[in-house]
């Protein structure tokens, strides 16, 4: 679908929903306004109900700075948080943006131009995680690494072109009114599910190398946990709406965990003599024994390790990333969404 030529320098909206953000809101707003684009800026950030000092920070980057507005989220949840920013937004381009993730100075001017260039309805860039810790660094290693979260072109590097979906995303708003918006029982994985909507209304969607955002990680694997529990489920929920247009990959964390927890059945019968040792025990523990195998090779590709200590907290990691989101996904698919949700960073 054809959408009206942007003027050379449109005035860009950028919404950010926050939730117990104290320790990255402040860097996140700071980037924003340090962009080196020279059209009109303005942030609105939805402050969901914080038991910490972001709505003080909140309150503190509003005064400082006109740019900087404030819009209630009640709901807390994201996608119901970016709605309430959009409603609130006055310009034809809105950038989404995440509390935890900074962009570079030149995300706002590459964004747009390729806006421009291309036509599409919203563009994204590339997502590089971040650590600050040994524990936040493994995790960033694994975001970064295709064995980690494989399958998004903004996951690692790749030439410019239409894509399935883009990391946060420069939009047109005509497209975003025209599809209606975030959808707000989606309580994760909001923006595969727009940015499916948006290409069936026949926009683009447009994957940008050039534009880069570093992304700060939960910084503990029992965070990791909660998070990639919350995220399988509700991929889980897009594969029972939306069918055959879900990836294959989606599928394989759950057909991990299935296989694993027949290898970790089929190894407890065996020990108690239940299974004889003459059965079929090669074919039972094939899948963790593959499994296995598989994370030490994974271990020893991925990059910036520096001694035994690393190699373990890089595996645990990878295996946290898998079976968190393995086993959400099979309650997803089971029971539907419910209420999980991603309670990582709720006080």
């Amino acid at each position: 679908m054809q959408l009206p030529p942007l003027p050379e320098r449109p005035a860009v909206s950028f919404v950010m929903p926050v939730l117990n953000e104290e320790g990255f809101l402040e860097s996140a707003v700071r980037t924003i306004l340090a962009q080196d684009y020279a059209g009109e800026k303005e942030i609105v950030l939805a402050l969901g109900p914080s038991t910490d000092a972001s709505d003080a920070i909140a309150a503190r980057l509003a005064a400082e700075d006109p740019r900087v507005r404030l819009v209630a989220n009640p709901e807390r949840d994201i996608p119901a948080g970016l709605n309430h920013a959009i409603a609130a937004s006055r310009h034809p381009v809105i950038i989404r943006v995440d509390a935890h993730s900074e962009l570079t100075p030149d995300y706002t001017r590459l964004g747009i131009a390729a806006l421009a260039r291309t036509g599409a309805a919203n563009v994204g860039g590339i997502m590089r995680a971040a650590g600050r810790g040994n524990v936040q660094r493994a995790i960033a290693r694994g975001y970064n690494s295709p064995y980690g979260l494989g399958g998004g072109a903004y996951h690692g590097d790749g030439v410019p072109g239409e894509a399935e979906s883009a990391y946060l995303g420069i939009f047109r708003r005509e497209a975003i009114e025209a599809v209606g918006g975030y959808d707000p029982t989606i309580l994760r994985g909001e923006d595969w599910e727009l940015n499916l909507r948006i290409r069936r209304a026949g926009y683009t969607v447009w994957f940008e190398p050039s534009l880069g955002v570093t992304y700060w990680p939960r910084a503990s694997l029992g965070d990791l946990a909660r998070q990639f529990f919350a995220t399988g489920t509700w991929r889980a929920v897009l594969v029972r709406r939306y069918g055959r247009a879900n990836p294959w990959r989606f599928f394989a964390p759950g057909a991990l965990v299935l296989g694993l927890a027949v290898s970790v059945i089929a190894l407890a019968l065996l020990v108690t003599g239940v299974l004889p040792w003459a059965s079929a025990w090669p074919v039972l523990l094939t899948p963790a024994a593959l499994y296995l195998l598989g994370i030490l090779f994974a271990v020893a590709r991925i990059p910036e390790q520096h001694g035994i200590a690393d190699r373990l907290l890089t595996g645990a990691t990878l295996i946290t990333m898998h079976l968190s989101w393995g086993a959400g996904f099979l309650r997803g698919i089971t029971f539907g969404g419910g209420r999980v949700v991603d309670r990582s960073r709720i006080g």
